[in-house]
């Protein structure tokens, strides 16, 4: 029977359900719904931020450290998740209400390449060398939202000469590459902490582009260690959550 003979048939009420036999008819069950949210029992995140979890003992040292503390220092070879797990706190702080704003900072040293002949100004130069803030940052929002909360001056991201004379309230800090910077750098951006903040410090004293003599952040760490409020926290080469090669090639390099 066509469509329209049975809209004919609908219309005139001579449709008769009978007619066709029920058991060809397939049914859904009922009792096995399917949701789009899934079970409830299941606990599924509806948020964007993906949740932040350890996946190592000095990941895990990091983590419970910047929730207690207000300056921490994280020392560690590279791929150990420093830089991630700062800004992805600073994400969550900033979501959760906790400070008004994000200012991340990295010292503009050249790693043995010259960017004077990069086209463009001072800002555009340096853009290339800021590129990993930026590339945390859009792993834990979506670019949009990033570019919007930029626009709104809730998230910075300015090299570490602009830090000079400014005091940090109700911030979320993150100095990255802290390596490359001098003792005299380092002294003026952990006093820039202000009221309500908290300051991440990362990078790795085995890796800095400046001479092994004018890298402070060893030294600075040696002189915080031993003050009880500030957390000084090294990672390891276990902590490594990059490809195992790095783990490898870091032990005999």
């Amino acid at each position: 029977m066509t469509k329209r003979a049975l809209k004919r048939q609908l219309r005139e009420g001579a449709f008769d359900a009978e007619q066709f036999d029920d058991s060809k008819i397939r049914r859904l069950p009922i009792e096995r719904g399917w949701s789009p949210l899934g079970l409830a029992e299941e606990g599924r995140e509806q948020g964007y931020l993906k949740t932040i979890k350890a996946k190592s003992p000095g990941q895990e040292e990091m983590i419970a450290a910047i929730d207690a503390k207000n300056l921490v220092l994280a020392l560690g070879p590279a791929g150990t998740g420093k830089t991630y797990l700062a800004i992805a706190k600073a994400v969550e702080a900033l979501e959760a209400g906790r400070v008004g704003r994000i200012v991340l900072s990295r010292p503009a040293v050249e790693a043995g390449e010259s960017i004077g002949f990069l086209p463009g100004e001072m800002e555009d130069k340096l853009a290339p060398d800021l590129r990993p803030l930026y590339d945390a940052l859009s792993d834990r929002l979506s670019m949009k939202r990033v570019r919007a909360l930029m626009a709104e001056g809730a998230i910075e991201i300015a090299p570490v000469g602009f830090m000079r004379g400014r005091t940090l309230n109700n911030a979320f800090v993150v100095i990255d590459e802290a390596q490359n910077c001098t003792y005299v750098q380092l002294k003026m951006l952990l006093t820039r902490l202000g009221w309500h903040s908290t300051m991440v410090v990362t990078g790795d004293p085995a890796q800095s582009d400046l001479l092994p003599e004018l890298s402070g952040l060893g030294p600075v760490a040696e002189k915080l260690e031993t003050v009880g409020n500030i957390a000084v926290v090294r990672l390891k080469d276990r902590d490594i959550v990059r490809h195992p090669l790095v783990a490898e090639m870091l032990g005999v390099l």
